[in-house]
């Protein structure tokens, strides 16, 4: 990359390229596949599922819904248990369309290779909804045996899986691969239409920006160690709790409303600042994750993201994005503008973002239209990165010095025979980053 300074129109070009058509199919196709796609569906769409857990098994969904002329063929995950659970539950959701699922036993794939069983089978369309850490490698994997990808958000857990990420979407738009990405807002009507407005210049010049993703957190570890087998194991069962295999909760959850406030900005911050710790969930069975980070990313035009994201029981909660302009502010998650007195709010029906996503998709591979949301996706894990980074260091971070770091979470050797990346002590403790103390690039 060139110096931060020159980089904002180049930023704010790179993202209006990246997502333009998908922003572009989006606002055409809200309420149903057009159709030219119809027309094109002569041939049925066979999806195959890597990662069977509550995630894989809605975007599995979804994108059955997205396309009646799809159906699911193989399904992978590490772990036996998890695809006889989620097989059961999508066979459950198309019981009225039982030739939809057509998954038989030999196409249950399972182990840390399964992936690429499923990959080399004769599926057009694979989900990549496995926790965030695989997803390069398996990103990667798909490219190269030629297959359409829809993969869920963060894209990675570490600068050089972002990077990997960026190099193996190149090489899809070469092979003409379609390739959607898990950020529902950019397929949402009430966003769509919101940002629109703001940058039309609703409330004026943006000065600042407020986004939230700040609740009681998600599910508790799901297995004790007396119930697996390994240390690997034990981590990938409660993969959340690992920065190394699902990026804190920043990169995980809070990427969603940072997206946003990259989206409103058409651009990407040049350095975050801010703080972090564990103060709620301090027991050894969370790993060695956060349960709060709050950081103010800057762009390079001086504007500031103020930023929260929490995991606190029993205290207010918000899942939000908010603009501040010179004229007015914006409720971007309420899809409400208010300015020089005059009141704006979006009040039309609009289909579920996570159905669209895929129509949107499966529009772009029967039409045969050029189809990438990667590098926007890519650019907003690396955002949340970087706050991560931030906040575990206690130190300014650069973008720049963000995109270039060599400070690898993900080994390549992931295997039961060896240990993770990360240990316990003799009481069970994994050791958390010390603000002014750890270091991170």
């Amino acid at each position: 990359m060139s110096e931060t300074a020159n980089n904002n129109t180049s930023r704010r070009e790179f993202i209006k390229k990246t997502t333009a058509a998908a922003a572009g199919v989006s606002l055409t196709s809200q309420l149903a596949i057009n159709t030219k796609a119809y027309a094109a569906s002569d041939n049925t769409i066979k999806i195959g599922l890597i990662g069977c857990g509550g995630r894989g098994t809605g975007a599995a969904s979804d994108a059955l819904d997205g396309d009646p002329n799809c159906k699911i063929v193989a399904m992978a995950d590490v772990f036996p248990d998890h695809i006889d659970a989620k097989s059961a539950i999508i066979k459950k959701y198309l019981e009225k369309q039982p030739e939809r699922y057509a998954v038989d036993e030999d196409h249950k794939f399972v182990g840390l290779d399964a992936y690429q069983k499923l990959i080399d089978s004769d599926v057009d369309l694979v989900i990549l909804a496995t926790p965030p850490a695989f997803r390069p490698l398996h990103f990667e994997a798909a490219v190269k045996a030629g297959k359409n990808v829809f993969m869920e958000k963060p894209l990675a857990t570490d600068p050089a899986g972002v990077r990997r990420v960026l190099a193996a979407a190149k090489v899809a738009k070469e092979k003409n691969l379609k390739v959607g990405v898990g950020l529902q807002r950019h397929h949402q009507a009430p966003y769509l239409e919101t940002i629109k407005r703001i940058k039309d210049g609703a409330i004026g010049d943006i000065r600042a920006l407020h986004v939230y993703w700040v609740g009681g957190g998600v599910w508790d570890p799901r297995k004790t160690r007396d119930q697996v087998k390994s240390e690997l194991e034990y981590q990938l069962r409660n993969w959340y709790y690992y920065d190394w295999i699902c990026g804190d909760h920043i990169v995980e959850q809070h990427i969603h409303n940072l997206d946003v406030a990259n989206w409103v900005m058409d651009a990407f911050p040049v350095e975050a600042r801010g703080m972090g710790g564990r103060q709620f969930r301090t027991d050894k069975k969370y790993g060695n994750i956060y349960d709060h980070h709050a950081v103010e990313f800057k762009y390079a035009d001086g504007t500031i993201c103020f930023s929260q994201c929490r995991h606190t029981p029993n205290a207010w909660s918000s899942v939000s994005e908010h603009a501040i302009g010179s004229t007015g502010t914006a409720n971007i998650s309420g899809a409400k503008i208010e300015s020089g007195g005059t009141k704006w709010r979006y009040k039309e029906k609009s289909r579920s973002p996570y159905k669209q996503e895929h129509i949107d998709l499966f529009n772009a591979i029967r039409n045969d239209e050029q189809y990438s949301e990667v590098d926007n996706g890519a650019m907003s894990t690396l955002t949340a990165i970087m706050g991560r980074l931030a906040t575990y260091s206690g130190q300014v971070i650069k973008w720049d010095d963000a995109m270039k770091s060599d400070k690898v979470l993900v080994p390549d050797d992931i295997a039961w025979d060896k240990a993770p990346p990360i240990l316990p002590d003799e009481n069970g403790v994994y050791a958390a980053a010390v603000p002014g103390v750890t270091k991170v690039l």
